[in-house]
């Protein structure tokens, strides 16, 4: 099990939002890659960085930020947010970006995600964010008609490295996992799936340990980590056993 510390900017900060609610952030470091550099520090062995702007603007808000953060670590860093052209998704991995999480083109240019997965093999991730089930867009302000089981099929056979699964509802609550929902989506298609949204305990993690064997690969942790809810030491132990 693989456990990504999450780095999620808007302004310049590392901030945790409630719901997905873009106007009432928790700001935890003015210095991300000061943050980025202590995650890797403690032992993790992924950061998953979000940009907050960019994905409500559609383009990439934070670059100077995020190549901050690539010069500061040498543990591999997917990023999400605004990344919409086939010019944002090699910029990125140009820049020393591991991974690219397609999540906003992933509903709206589904081509785009097949057309980066053949020529980026095992660099690509999507990430499906949804309410009640339903797919959401443009940093989680819209919400799409897609059901996120149909559009995790849509790209069963295109190579997608990893699908990002997140209960919007849950995202910042520290109320739990959506298991249910995300062993759901893992028996649906063959792409690891990585848990998100809600974690607030170490047993939100032994759940996620638990469901490796149904096709669950890894969890992100924000708000757990930023106010203490799990033991870094603890939960490194646990992904590693």
């Amino acid at each position: 099990m693989i456990i990504y510390p999450a780095i999620d900017l808007q302004d310049g900060k590392v901030v945790r939002l409630y719901k997905g609610d873009l106007t009432t952030p928790t700001i935890y470091n003015d210095n991300p890659a000061q943050q980025a550099e202590t995650f890797e520090k403690e032992g993790f062995q992924w950061i998953h960085v979000v940009d907050l702007d960019g994905a409500k603007n559609g383009m990439p808000s934070d670059a100077s930020i995020v190549r901050n953060i690539l010069k500061s670590v040498d543990i591999p860093v997917q990023l999400g947010g605004g990344i919409r052209t086939r010019a944002h998704i090699e910029h990125w991995l140009d820049a020393g970006v591991a991974r690219v999480i397609l999540g906003t083109a992933a509903v709206r240019d589904p081509d785009l995600v097949r057309e980066a997965c053949k020529e980026f093999p095992g660099k690509i991730a999507v990430g499906i964010d949804a309410r009640e089930g339903r797919v959401a867009v443009d940093g989680w302000v819209a919400d799409s008609n897609i059901n996120a089981v149909d559009l995790a099929r849509e790209f069963e056979d295109a190579g997608v490295a990893a699908i990002i699964f997140t209960d919007i509802e849950r995202d910042g609550t520290g109320k739990g996992l959506n298991m249910a929902s995300t062993i759901e989506l893992a028996h649906a298609v063959n792409i690891p799936i990585i848990a998100s949204g809600g974690v607030g305990s170490m047993d939100d993690l032994k759940a996620v340990k638990a469901a490796c064997d149904h096709g669950v690969e890894g969890v992100i942790v924000g708000k757990a980590y930023y106010e203490g809810y799990i033991d870094v030491a603890e939960a490194l132990k646990l992904a590693a056993a």
